[in-house]
């Protein structure tokens, strides 16, 4: 009887944890907007325009250390290039220490990224181009967003980027 009842615990557990995953409905562009003069549009053939480099193989750890994903055969575009087609709203150049940018995936997950962390420190953001030997065009999760300089990416991890709105401390 013990055993019936945990097998049957078992499968209502499995069963549960399978259907609380949540589908992401890919995303073939995102906008850039908040304070910049222009809100920029950015699809996926856009991407291609854009000098990519290689990233080596990524291990996706979650915020307990735990090995959750390992991507492999990736390309992308530096961040900080996508965003040199927006021109921000400021008065004075100090301010850019107060701007951070919320990227938002279609699901509502979102990720907050400060300006200095984005061009005054050694991280590595990109766009993804190629996922797992893939065009990004061929992936469910298009529209990838992956820092490869944090110890546990997964964090900031976005699948199917929608928005990256930019913002300013008041």
């Amino acid at each position: 009887m013990k055993n019936i009842i945990l097998t049957a615990l078992f499968f209502i557990g499995t069963s549960i944890n399978l259907f609380s995953q949540r589908a992401i409905t890919p995303s073939d562009s995102f906008v850039i907007f908040g304070k910049v003069k222009n809100p920029v549009t950015i699809k996926i053939q856009d991407l291609s325009k854009l000098t990519g480099v290689e990233i080596p193989p990524q291990v996706i750890y979650n915020h307990k250390g735990e090995i959750k994903d390992t991507l492999r055969n990736l390309a992308g575009i530096p961040l900080k290039s996508i965003l040199l087609s927006s021109e921000y709203i400021y008065s004075k150049p100090k301010e850019l220490n107060e701007f951070y940018f919320v990227l938002k995936a279609t699901d509502g997950y979102r990720v907050v990224l400060s300006w200095n962390e984005i061009y005054n420190a050694n991280s590595d953001f990109y766009i993804l181009t190629r996922f797992n030997g893939k065009p990004i065009a061929e992936s469910n999760n298009r529209m990838i967003f992956l820092s490869t300089s944090d110890l546990k990416p997964g964090r900031r991890y976005i699948k199917a980027l929608s928005s990256i709105e930019v913002k300013q401390l008041e």
